[in-house]
């Protein structure tokens, strides 16, 4: 079976330049396969926690960085979840 990661959807861009952080209103971009690797690595290892202090369960199957690299906004079937609570350190 794939990875999430391998099998994930790539998001429109004209909806992506519309989306921005909820917390900081920073630009969002696709998170790159070595930054949804990386967060899959500390869920798989039970290490993930999102902002609201909840863990991380599912791999990501995409996400959209902040700006500033610090946030992965996880996408879930093929939706982007942009709640605060629901962000993941990068």
């Amino acid at each position: 079976m794939a990875s999430p990661a391998k099998n994930r959807r790539s998001i429109d861009r004209d909806l992506l330049e519309m989306l921005a952080c909820p917390e900081t209103r920073q630009r969002l971009a696709e998170a790159g396969a070595d930054v949804l690797e990386r967060v899959n690595a500390r869920v798989r290892s039970k290490q993930a926690k999102n902002v609201g202090g909840k863990p991380v369960e599912v791999e990501l199957e995409g996400g959209l960085v902040r700006q500033d690299g610090k946030i992965v906004y996880p996408i879930r079937d093929g939706i982007p979840v942009l709640l605060v609570d629901e962000g993941i350190p990068a």
